[in-house]
């Protein structure tokens, strides 16, 4: 058991289908952006997590996946220790690293719409 979260923006649908447009160094700059982005969202949640032996901060993850970024742990306890149980309250580390990284989404994602819109008029 693992547990994973994912960011989506409004106007999504949008945005890829103004990248479809794009040629393919485009595309490939806006999904390195997007990695990039998982990256320091996985770094933050590793700077915020608990830690007790290190096991759970070493199997955090981020990935993407088309434009999802996904990050998560695979320790199997991690969806406990991000949501809680009825005996301890949940430390959410990796939604607070999502919630700190959102503005830096929203940003990337506007600017990606704004240049797809330019390319896609040339």
């Amino acid at each position: 058991m693992s547990v994973e979260l994912e960011m989506e923006c409004e106007g999504l649908e949008e945005f890829q289908q103004k990248v479809q447009r794009l040629d393919s160094g485009m595309q490939t700059k806006v999904q390195q952006q997007l990695a990039d982005l998982g990256e320091s969202i996985k770094e933050t949640a590793k700077q915020i997590v608990p830690v007790r032996t290190g096991y759970l901060r070493s199997t955090i993850f981020s990935e993407i996946q088309e434009w999802t970024v996904k990050v998560g742990a695979h320790a199997r306890y991690a969806v406990y220790v991000e949501f809680g149980t009825r005996f301890m309250r949940g430390f959410q580390f990796l939604s607070r690293a999502m919630e700190m990284h959102h503005p830096q989404l929203t940003h990337l994602i506007d600017n990606s719409i704004d240049e797809a819109a330019t390319e896609a008029s040339t």
